[in-house]
């Protein structure tokens, strides 16, 4: 073949391949925006967290519920996080079985109710010599968007008056601080201490 039958030929055999490079170009740029439309992470989209800091073998269910709630409306994970103090007189990183079974209990109660309600979960477990040094670490070292605290009825466990000043003053992202009154026992405890106290806890 030779000439203008020749020609023809190559200007046909150019169409097809631009052609051909159309559709791919189609068919790649849609599956491309598909994945950055409901991809999770992609560019300009925040990975949200509620924070909820506490200590001791319970926590105010209402605190719980509220940052389940929100955690719900908007998309985020709920980041539960038990502070543990550790004498100065002993290590920092040492090993600390009881507060570490306090927690571990703890944490899988307040993961329960969160699966209950479609909301996941990053725990952590945050040390200091005092409740306010572990808070300290944490929020240098974690990023989140809010903060829900349970304040006690009586002042007499967990995080302190002071210690709630302290955070509305440092943390930077929403404070939100719930004390429940004074009829509101409702407690989200371990199994095993719910079971030993006979306490029951609404799912």
């Amino acid at each position: 073949m030779s000439g203008p039958l020749a020609l023809l030929g190559v200007v046909r055999l150019e169409h097809i391949l631009i052609a051909l490079a159309l559709v791919l170009g189609l068919v790649g740029g849609f599956f491309l925006a598909k994945s950055r439309r409901f991809g999770r992470g992609a560019e300009g989209e925040a990975v949200h967290h509620i924070l909820l800091p506490f200590t001791g073998t319970e926590i105010s269910r209402r605190a719980v519920d509220a940052a389940l709630r929100l955690a719900k409306a908007e998309g985020a994970t709920l980041m539960p996080a038990y502070l543990a103090e550790v004498p100065k007189t002993l290590p920092l990183d040492c090993p600390i079985p009881k507060e570490a079974a306090q927690a571990m209990g703890m944490l899988e109660a307040i993961e329960q109710r969160a699966t209950a309600k479609g909301v996941p979960v990053d725990a952590r477990i945050e040390r200091g010599r005092t409740y306010r040094h572990a808070l300290a670490r944490l929020l240098g070292e974690e990023s989140f968007d809010r903060v829900v605290v349970s304040a006690g009825a009586t002042g007499t466990q967990g995080l302190s008056g002071d210690d709630l000043v302290w955070l509305l003053d440092r943390a930077p992202a929403e404070v939100m601080i719930l004390r429940p009154g004074p009829e509101d026992h409702g407690m989200v405890v371990p199994a095993g201490l719910r079971q030993a106290n006979g306490q029951a806890v609404a799912a």
